[in-house]
């Protein structure tokens, strides 16, 4: 389903919901519509009806139900991230937070995770941040996720081998710190350097990861055991 109108003028944040369940779908769109600065423009009852929708609509974000027939979250997520140029930012939207599910998508892509019990204020926030371009951390739960898959990373990580060997002594500081859910602002005042500094550190920690986002970077830091629980 789309709205009239494809585009909108402005500052306004365009978002599609993709959740096969209807009630779930039209609380969604009355939380983020009663935003001014956010707008539905389309929805989508599965993975297989919300990639083409995406890729008609351009929307910024993508609120994906992880678990739905068909394609589900997963390998929709997959789909749009690997197959347009400027994906959308994906959140995934789900019941469990320790969801294997939800790992998965992260790994394919989205920026992070929102649960469905989530307070309205919490989600339109979610949508904001992702939107500007940072990714949606969850330290806690994203580390027992991320260290029950990765077995064979630490074995690389314990052998000497693997990108995060290639990181300097500061980007290591910084990646330690992004994990930990801090935002580059925080960083910077805990190193005592410019954010400006801790963006282009950020960058290099993305590149040599071959990190798409924080995410990606974050997961790589825990399955490789570089950054430990507690």
């Amino acid at each position: 389903m789309t709205d009239e109108h494809g585009t909108d003028g402005g500052g306004t944040i365009r978002v599609v919901i993709a959740d096969d369940e209807r009630l779930v779908r039209m609380g969604l769109r009355v939380v983020i519509d009663a935003e001014p600065d956010l707008r539905v423009v389309g929805e989508a009852a599965d993975g297989a009806e919300v990639v083409p929708l995406v890729r008609e609509l351009r929307p910024d974000v993508v609120l994906m139900d992880v678990r739905m027939p068909g394609i589900d979250g997963i390998r929709a997520t997959e789909q749009l991230v690997g197959g347009m140029a400027e994906p959308p930012r994906i959140v995934v939207v789900t019941t469990f937070e320790h969801d294997d599910h939800v790992y998965d998508a992260l790994r394919a892509g989205a920026a992070g995770f929102l649960l469905k019990r989530a307070r309205a204020e919490e989600m339109v926030q979610a949508v904001r941040l992702v939107a500007r371009g940072d990714s949606l951390l969850f330290p806690a739960a994203l580390r027992e996720l991320a260290l029950r898959h990765g077995a064979e990373g630490r074995r690389e990580a314990a052998a000497g081998r693997g990108p995060i060997g290639r990181l300097t002594e500061r980007e290591a500081q910084v990646l330690r710190l992004m994990a930990t859910g801090l935002n580059n602002g925080e960083i910077a005042r805990q190193l005592v350097v410019s954010q400006e500094t801790v963006k282009t550190h950020v960058g290099s920690v993305l590149a040599k990861l071959g990190a798409r986002d924080r995410t990606q970077a974050v997961i790589a830091a825990y399955e490789s055991g570089f950054v430990l629980p507690g």
